[in-house]
C-alpha cells in the first residue's frame, strides 16, 4: 500500500476499525481477506478515494446496527464494496449477481 492509503486504512476507528488480534488483521474466512484486498486495490488503482469507501462502509454499519441486523463486519464491508462498485459503474447489477451465483456454487462444491 502507498503510505497515505496505508495510513487511512490502519487509522480507521470506531465501528469501522479493522478487526485485529495482537495488532494483526483477523479474517474468519478467505473471502473476507479477498474483500479487504479488493477494496484496498481499487483505492490503489485510483478508482475511488479510501474516504469514499469508508463513508459508504460506515453507513452500512449504522443501518445494520439501527435495524438490529446481525451481519458481520466483513458482510457489511462487502455490501459497501458492492454498493460502491455499482455506483461507480465498475460492474452492472447483472454482472454482480452472476458472479455472486458463481462463487456460491463454488463454495457448495468445497
Amino acid at each position: 500500500m502507498t503510505r497515505e492509503i496505508e495510513r487511512e486504512v490502519t487509522d480507521m476507528s470506531g465501528a469501522s476499525a479493522l478487526p485485529r488480534s495482537n495488532g494483526e488483521l483477523v479474517f474468519e474466512s478467505p473471502w473476507e481477506g479477498r474483500a479487504f484486498g479488493v477494496a484496498v486495490a481499487l483505492t490503489h488503482a485510483g478508482r475511488y478515494q479510501w474516504r469514499e469507501f469508508n463513508s459508504v462502509f460506515i453507513e452500512h454499519i449504522a443501518r445494520a446496527e439501527q435495524s438490529g441486523d446481525s451481519s458481520t463486519y466483513y458482510q457489511r464491508w462487502l455490501a459497501a464494496l458492492e454498493e460502491l462498485a455499482l455506483h461507480k459503474g465498475f460492474v452492472s447489477p447483472q454482472e454482480l449477481d452472476q458472479r455472486a451465483q458463481q462463487l456460491a456454487a463454488e463454495d457448495d462444491h468445497h
